[in-house]
């Protein structure tokens, strides 16, 4: 047990009992293995909070208690008690005196709180009910505001009666024989001394204008607040009651097999979801899919394409028509076309054979509701949640994936012409979301300090490397080298929102993409996901958005356009528009296609104005050559739809490897278990793992606490492969990498890691 004659120095760190707000250290009983534990208490507008220290006033309340029905004893010379609906608070003052100041102190808020209680009874009938709380902070705001515009008026009434004092003595003084410009003097001094009582007045009448204001409108806010309130609750009890009749639904189409069997797969099983979204899912979303209306700004131009001789022209409305021409118009040659993906990145044969399956997913049911009723309008990576939601794959080894098309920036680092390496560049950027079509699970959130490497150097010539360098708010940092002359780093840090019907993911941060050979910088960030149907229905995800990649050397542009999915609209789904311009803003290629299947780009030969569209706006014709392929999809493997809907790098990425540091994700305990089919056992370690992250978080805080108090500075965690620095060509503060990882792994020297698992 805590001895409280510790630290009790600090605890005077507090006004008089009198004032408003009373504040001090207390010791508070916290169980029998602990004891009493300091805590840094605060006493204002009758309610009583506490934190662990002063810093987290800033942050995190630990408890408060409402000493308007609060019963207030004392136990002996040092002991406070105070209870109230069931709460009670055992506190230790250090000293017989300050228990005394703190039990004066609480006593006279008491008082002030019940009697702020009982004012409340003179309000009008036409208020809305709220709670006792809300109308009690309300009228000890109000009652603060009477209180210090009494205190104004008294200094306003001291004002007046010295100022009119000050007055009638320089009225004495203009009545002595004094020099003319004396008396001109003590006649301005005079007239200052008046305009500083009217000032004054105007003063003391502004602020009883304010309060008159306030009172005015308190009742407003208080129906506003009770109207959204209960419209929160009606929205959560309709989203339960949606909840338990999809439960109802499962558990009658698992009892019903002979139904099951004579059910027709899901072509988009097998197809990787090339029919159109409403079609295949059109039982699932009748009354509970959230549409997007008609799109307002489609694309603003028009491509025709023209044959060699120019007399055959197929004009198209959209750029989708435009990049959906004939399949043998893929495979022409041209010197920008790679065929599928150009396989040059994979001319050398592997040098190890590599898995190409994994455990198949155990069925698990999952009652949704019971876990994301508490999560509506949360950041996600911030809510504990089951494996059951997850894939056997962490966050890291998810942006690992960005580099399943590494290829086309092979093809970029040999190419003459920065425009034609932008158009790979930029089919780069839309193929890393290929892999999300059907990845609607969430990957594990890394613990602080994780890291992942992905060496294939010897395959494919590059070496990736990611670590977890923030928790709160949740940031990783990736850098990617390839000896075929390219370096690609990037930080992101993934906002998310659970809006009860659909998840949305932002991430947030710049990728960067050097080329060595030409010096050529390309920077770009990546779009808003949109996972659907969270709680009733088919999950399915969208992307949405624009992304600008930008040439920081050349100052060329491309601008992609991610079409948010539209039931009325009769564009296909999925659908990425963009169009590719010099540093003058003269546009030379348009790209089309889907984000889940393939991208095409068309050389511009000839652009005009064209009429308005639909909405007026007037719309860009672009005469361009036969679209040419520059990226396609890679088929999915074999029962994939049992495997996580894995792509073939992805059931790569967890393969256990010799020689990988001891933070590797491939090392996680939680995540191996869950691949294995072992979920209980991996939720059970998940907890052991987030509870020890905790742990290690409240020493750090502890230490940041103490090098507080002794006016230290405290450096805080530091991440061990990549430090801040500020970019030189954004201007931005990101996480790069330092070096020195590849050069431990040779030497196998792990010492310097943290032992996180």
């Amino acid at each position: 047990m805590s001895d409280p004659g510790k630290g009790s120095s600090a605890s005077a760190a507090a006004p008089a009992p009198g004032s408003d707000t009373y504040k001090g250290w207390l010791f508070k009983w916290t169980n029998y293995l602990k004891g009493y534990q300091r805590r840094w208490f605060v006493l204002s507008n009758g309610l009583l909070s506490y934190y662990r220290t002063q810093a987290e006033m800033a942050h995190t309340c630990r408890g408060t208690i409402n000493l308007a029905t609060a019963h207030i004893d004392t136990e002996d010379a040092c002991n406070i008690v105070l209870s109230s609906g069931g709460r009670t608070y055992h506190l230790k003052a250090s000293t017989e005196v300050e228990r005394q100041r703190w039990v004066t102190a609480l006593e006279l808020a008491k008082a002030k709180a019940i009697r702020m209680m009982n004012d409340q009874s003179d309000d009008s009938g036409d208020e809305e009910p709220t709670s006792q709380s809300d109308r009690s902070e309300l009228q000890g705001t109000l009652k603060i505001l009477v209180s210090k515009l009494d205190d104004l008026s008294t200094c306003n009434d001291l004002i007046a009666k010295h100022g009119a004092a000050l007055q009638r003595s320089l009225s004495e003084l203009e009545g002595l024989k004094v020099p003319v410009e004396g008396g001109e003097k003590i006649k301005a001094v005079n007239e200052r001394a008046t305009l500083f009582r009217i000032t004054s007045n105007a003063m003391i009448n502004a602020c009883r204008d304010f309060l008159d204001l306030a009172e005015t409108h308190s009742r407003r806010w208080q129906r506003a607040l009770q109207y959204e309130r209960e419209q929160r609750t009606h929205l959560e009890e309709t989203i339960e009651q949606l909840a338990k009749q999809h439960n109802s639904l499962e558990r009658a189409w698992r009892e019903a097999p002979t139904l099951v069997s004579t059910t027709p797969s899901t072509p988009t099983a097998n197809k990787g979801g090339s029919e159109r979204l409403h079609k295949e899912e059109a039982s699932d979303e009748d009354g509970d899919t959230e549409y997007f209306d008609a799109m307002e700004d489609s694309p603003a131009f028009i491509t025709v394409t023209a044959t060699e001789n120019t007399q055959q022209r197929r004009s198209q409305s959209n750029l989708s028509g435009a990049s959906g021409g004939q399949p043998n118009d893929w495979n022409q040659d041209n010197n920008m076309s790679p065929g599928h993906n150009d396989v040059s990145g994979k001319e050398l044969q592997p040098c190890r054979q590599r898995r190409t399956r994994v455990p198949d997913k155990p069925n698990y049911s999952l009652n949704l509701w019971s876990i994301m009723k508490n999560c509506i309008g949360k950041e996600l990576s911030k809510i504990p949640m089951p494996v059951n939601f997850n894939e056997p794959l962490s966050m890291l080894q998810r942006l690992s994936e960005d580099l399943e098309y590494h290829e086309l920036l092979d093809k970029a680092a040999r190419c003459d012409s920065s425009l034609e390496q932008m158009c790979l560049v930029a089919a780069f950027s839309v193929s890393s979301y290929s892999t999300t079509i059907h990845r609607t699970a969430k990957p594990f959130n890394p613990l602080l300090g994780e890291t992942y490497e992905l060496d294939r150097r010897e395959e494919f010539g590059y070496r990736s490397l990611c670590e977890q360098v923030s928790h709160h708010p949740p940031a990783a940092a990736h850098h990617v080298i390839s000896q075929r002359g390219w370096t690609l780093w990037q930080e992101i840090t993934i906002a998310s929102k659970f809006r009860g019907k659909y998840l949305s993911i932002m991430p947030l941060g710049a990728i960067h993409l050097h080329f060595h050979s030409s010096g050529n910088h390309y920077v770009w960030r990546k779009v808003t996901s949109t996972v659907h149907n969270i709680i009733v229905g088919k999950l399915w995800i969208d992307q949405s958005g624009d992304i600008e990649i930008v040439n920081q050397r050349t100052k060329e542009t491309c601008q992609l356009k991610f079409s948010p999915y539209s039931y009325f609209s009769r564009d296909v789904p999925r659908k990425v528009t963009g169009v590719v311009a010099d540093s003058g803003g003269q546009a030379h290629y348009v790209l089309s296609g889907t984000w889940d299947d393939k991208i095409e780009s068309a050389k511009i030969l000839q652009s005009s104005r064209g009429g308005s569209g639909s909405e007026g706006k007037q719309k860009t014709v672009y005469q361009t050559l036969s679209p040419k392929l520059l990226w396609k999809k890679y088929p999915l493997p074999d029962n994939a739809e049992n495997m996580y809907f894995f792509s073939a790098l992805a059931l790569t990425l967890n393969e256990q490897e010799d020689a990988v540091g001891v933070t590797d994700s491939r090392l996680r305990p939680d995540q191996r278990l869950m691949e294995d089919g072992r979920w209980d056992e991996a939720n059970s370690e998940k907890q052991r793992l987030e509870e020890k992250q905790r742990a290690v978080r409240r020493r750090r805080e502890a230490d940041a606490s103490d090098a507080l108090d002794e006016g230290k500075e405290y450096e805080g965690y530091q991440p061990l492969w990549f430090h801040q620095r500020r970019d030189s060509v954004t201007g931005e503060t990101n996480f790069v990498y330092k070096g020195g990882y590849w050069e431990a792994k040779e030497r196998q020297d792990w010492s310097m890691c943290s032992n996180i698992f």
